[in-house]
């Protein structure tokens, strides 16, 4: 019998809540960087601190998805082991980005978040880091309501279809880059309304599952990390996503073959990119449509919001702490 924990009992009984620790560390080390122009200092903050976190943990941890691989990442790189009980405790595949937002923070922007994905081993794609052409809708939705194979009007005319609304009624949120200018045309056209965000699609994702956005569907390319992030997510609250990969060159397409992936035109859905039991979890950095940001006050103490969720029980957890540094 092997000396390692079953995953799913552990993710059960301690992962589910100790993660958001790991995200609080992450958020509270990069909250003092908000707004100091300093992007790499801010994002090494968090890698750091969540790299200690993480080391305070009873599990045998691989990073799947990280800041880079080993040559590119002092920490937190891809194939790093993390958790203090290397060899006992139970294989967890972590996927993690330390400060989504990176330039949100420096720039004191919204949705700046720490977010990291746990799973039991094999139960996250080792997606490369290239681009991933998205889409995305909540929960509550008939079965491939959505396809990245259907024109973006194509897709918007199903969701409204299945709504009961007309195309024009729908919202779509779209990371603001020059590369969907053609995107963003063709919506506003439908005279759908375009929620433009800066940076931050994990968030954007997300904000399809919340009514109180009023953000029907996420579409456009962004990286391929935050979108098994994403994925994550909505596997624990519903929703349907799909993703592709988006090659530049010859070296991006070796480095996806690399990890194990043969096919470079497929279609990822959701449990493609997370399946079986996993957790989300995320802390606010800056203040957000998700969660609040860290809060200093006076005394060494401050604030942090976080959520946690958890697939196999659908189990969704706010938790807003308090800190004395």
């Amino acid at each position: 019998m092997s000396e390692h924990t079953p995953a799913s009992k552990v993710l059960d009984r301690v992962l589910v809540l100790e993660m958001v620790r790991v995200t609080e560390a992450a958020a509270i080390s990069a909250s003092k960087l908000v707004g100091r122009g300093d992007e790499k200092a801010a994002d090494a903050a968090a890698v750091e601190a969540m790299r200690k976190a993480f080391d305070e943990l009873y599990m045998d941890g691989t990073v799947v998805i990280g800041e880079g691989e080993r040559d590119e990442a002092p920490m937190l790189f891809i194939g790093e082991k993390v958790g203090g009980a290397p060899g006992k405790g139970p294989r967890i595949d972590i996927a993690l980005d330390p400060l989504e937002g990176t330039t949100i923070t420096a720039k004191a922007g919204p949705n700046a978040l720490a977010v990291l994905a746990a799973a039991e081993e094999g139960g996250l794609l080792n997606a490369p880091d290239v681009y991933m052409d998205k889409i995305a809708v909540g929960p509550g939705y008939p079965k491939d309501v959505i396809s990245l194979e259907k024109s973006a009007t194509e897709n918007v005319k199903a969701v409204a279809a299945a709504k009961g609304v007309e195309p024009g009624d729908i919202i779509v949120c779209v990371l603001d880059r020059p590369r969907h200018a053609d995107l963003i045309e063709e919506l506003r056209g439908l005279g759908c309304g375009v929620v433009l965000i800066g940076d931050g699609d994990v968030a954007g994702v997300i904000a399809t599952t919340d009514e109180n956005t009023n953000i029907d569907i996420y579409m456009g390319s962004g990286g391929a990390p935050e979108g098994v992030l994403a994925a994550a997510a909505l596997r624990c609250v519903g929703g349907q996503f799909n993703g592709r990969l988006l090659f530049r060159n010859d070296d991006e397409r070796s480095r996806a073959r690399k990890w194990g992936i043969e096919d470079l035109n497929r279609i990822y859905k959701l449990e493609d990119l997370a399946k079986g039991d996993c957790i989300f979890a995320a802390t606010g950095v800056t203040d957000g449509s998700l969660l609040d940001g860290v809060k200093h006050f006076k005394n060494g103490k401050l604030t942090t919001e976080s959520v946690v969720m958890r697939a196999s029980s659908g189990t969704v957890r706010w938790i807003k702490g308090e800190h004395t540094i």
